[in-house]
């Protein structure tokens, strides 16, 4: 009698070599389906190019189910003209691989040309005659969520049971690999999209200018699209922060939303950023990478200081916005994405595009719905507000209290021109918390180059009738002396502004 481990070994030893590198296959396969696989796309390939080597076939594709529209699609195709197969869709129960998941049963055909059920437009339209096949449900818990196709068994020889049984047990490994590889990739994705709002958070829109809460009006209305919008401003005036409401405002707001600086990486990376890259695309490209496209699947994408974007990238952008499909870095395998594209920049786009900078079709694209956002200079009833808020923020982290601004210090921010916007006042707030040694913020904290009129006279009711003046003569300028438009700009009764320009006018 012969123990079980010598059983095994005499019926391994009568196996031919075919079956021992089928074994061999599984095993690795096996090994590669417990691994940390970047994509499931790798790992399918893997399992049909093995699948096509030991099975004898010339040409194989993976086609996996959508049951939303319940069209096959091809993930995955080889052979001389898997790259033209990939365009192609079939409907369940068109085509041979069709009635395979209508039915849940595999096929061996080795006379495709008369079978019935053979759908004949692709092969013509690539011009790859199909003679032999072999066609396998890919099963999750008995349910087809896909079909393994091996085409052409090579040398005229025919498909037989024997090859249909391997290709069966690829196809389950195959299903097992999707299943597991999507709940990784689910995973990871979810984990980046957390990862991205820890980083970059939501920041608080403050408004109390009539200028801003009309833009915000605005953003209500662009949030209800899908269109491109390009936002348009100097630096610091917060135009990131009005791509976050159209995103918060929007149906996308529970998914990711990506924010990607143009300017800040230069056009290797920024690429690989975008779109990610393949293992091997160039020197430290050690694993396969998703771009920012990618992760942002299903939300928006936040392109800042799109006017630095090199014009190479600028042709995939508009093939992104055109056809939803985009190649990671060194790789020719298209990915569709659904993503809503924001941008924004600080410079003239125009002149960009009239000195051939910037892609005409491109900015046509972007420039579909227009957000402009004025400068602080020119909503100076927002600085206050911001001025608290940024104060508030500073104590907190630097665990410092003071009482507040004086009255000459909250003269001399309304007094300042803020060339830096919005990002120049919190940089000033958080110096003034550094320097700062009473209980209320100083002019002199601010560090600020004063209007030498001020510095001299630091009465409050004297900056407000300054600022109140100049800020109702340049709202009339604005609206040619009329001062009805005039009053419903500033959001007050016109009886109202005539007695302002009056009492300022006796006050001069």
């Amino acid at each position: 009698m012969y123990s079980n481990i010598e059983t095994q070994t005499i019926e391994y030893a009568m196996l031919s070599t075919i079956d021992i590198q089928k074994f061999n296959t599984l095993i690795e396969i096996n090994t590669a389906l417990n691994s940390d696989y970047q994509d499931v796309h790798t790992l399918l390939t893997g399992i049909l190019e093995s699948a096509a080597r030991l099975c004898g076939g010339e040409a194989a594709s993976l086609l996996l189910l959508d049951k939303a529209d319940k069209k096959l699609y091809f993930e995955v195709a080889l052979g001389s003209k898997g790259a033209e197969v990939q365009h192609f869709t079939v409907s369940a129960g068109q085509g041979i691989a069709g009635w395979v998941v209508q039915h849940n049963k595999s096929l061996i055909i080795n006379d495709v040309e008369h079978d019935p059920r053979h759908f004949k437009s692709i092969s013509q339209k690539i011009n790859y005659p199909s003679r032999t096949m072999l066609a396998v449900p890919m099963r999750v818990k008995d349910e087809c969520i896909g079909v393994i196709e091996l085409i052409n068994k090579k040398n005229g020889a025919l498909f037989v049971q024997d090859d249909l049984e391997w290709l069966e047990i690829f196809a389950n490994q195959a299903a097992l690999a999707l299943l597991h590889t999507k709940t990784l990739e689910q995973a990871r994705n979810k984990i980046s999209f957390m990862q991205d709002q820890i980083d970059s958070g939501y920041h608080t829109m403050i408004a109390k200018s009539q200028a801003i809460l009309e833009k915000l009006e605005i953003v209500d209305r662009l949030a209800k699209t899908n269109s491109s919008v390009l936002i348009l401003g100097e630096s610091g005036v917060g135009k990131e922060l009005f791509a976050e409401q159209i995103h918060l405002r929007s149906n996308r707001t529970n998914a990711p939303f990506i924010r990607v600086n143009c300017a800040a990486l230069p056009e290797n990376l920024l690429e690989s950023e975008l779109f990610g890259h393949i293992k091997g695309a160039f020197t430290g490209a050690i694993n396969n990478r998703r771009g920012r496209f990618e992760i942002a699947e299903g939300g928006t994408i936040f392109l800042d200081e799109i006017g630095d974007m090199p014009l190479q990238l600028q042709a995939k952008l508009l093939r992104v916005i055109q056809e939803h499909t985009f190649e990671r870095l060194g790789s020719d395998i298209s990915k569709t994405v659904d993503v809503r594209i924001l941008t924004a920049t600080n410079k003239d786009i125009e002149a960009l595009v009239a000195r051939g900078q910037f892609r005409e079709d491109l900015y046509y694209r972007l420039n579909v719905l227009l957000l402009n956002i004025p400068p602080l200079r020119e909503r100076k009833e927002d600085i206050i507000e911001l001025a608290d808020f940024f104060l508030k923020k500073c104590m907190r982290e630097m665990k410092k209290h003071f009482e507040g601004f004086s009255d000459s210090t909250h003269a001399a921010l309304l007094a300042y021109s803020w060339p830096g916007n919005i990002r120049e006042l919190e940089n000033c707030i958080e110096r003034a918390c550094v320097m700062a040694k009473n209980k209320w913020i100083q002019p002199e904290d601010l560090l600020l180059k004063i209007p030498a009129e001020l510095d001299k006279n630091r009465d409050l009711k004297q900056a407000v009738h300054k600022f109140k003046r100049q800020y109702i003569q340049k709202v009339l300028e604005e609206n040619r002396g009329n001062q009805t438009e005039s009053a419903r700009v500033m959001n007050i009764q016109r009886t109202y502004l005539s007695r302002l320009i009056k009492e300022l006018e006796t006050k001069n």
